[in-house]
């Protein structure tokens, strides 16, 4: 079974930058993508980055320009570099790997952006 853990997550303040880290326990490239999620209290969960295995790339409108996806194939890693954060980015972020239609997903980590 895969696992994936996710670090990097914290409290910063508007404007701020955060480097979330999704650690696999499996070669990523193994993979049909991988992404982040996030869900804030009371909202549904949602996609906000995603990578496939050919390396495009895809993010909601509300992160594009703020928000970069990459990996690292001999770290087994896959990063979400965060910048300018805003209050509403505050979430759990979830990472997330597929292949067909089978997911796994890390236990999550919060990130709060507040002054």
């Amino acid at each position: 079974q895969v696992q994936l853990v996710e670090s990097g997550g914290g409290l910063v303040q508007p404007g701020g930058s955060l480097r979330l880290s999704c650690s696999s326990s499996e070669n990523i490239f193994f993979f049909n993508d991988m992404g982040w999620y996030r869900q804030a209290p009371g909202k549904e969960r949602e996609m906000v980055a995603l990578i496939n295995v050919g390396g495009v790339t895809n993010y909601v409108d509300s992160v594009k320009g703020r928000f970069t996806i990459s990996r690292d194939g001999a770290k087994k890693t896959v990063y979400l570099q965060m910048n300018n954060l805003q209050p509403e980015d505050t979430a759990t972020y979830y990472c997330r790997a597929r292949v067909l239609s089978r997911m796994s997903w890390g236990q999550g980590i919060p990130v709060t952006v507040s002054s």
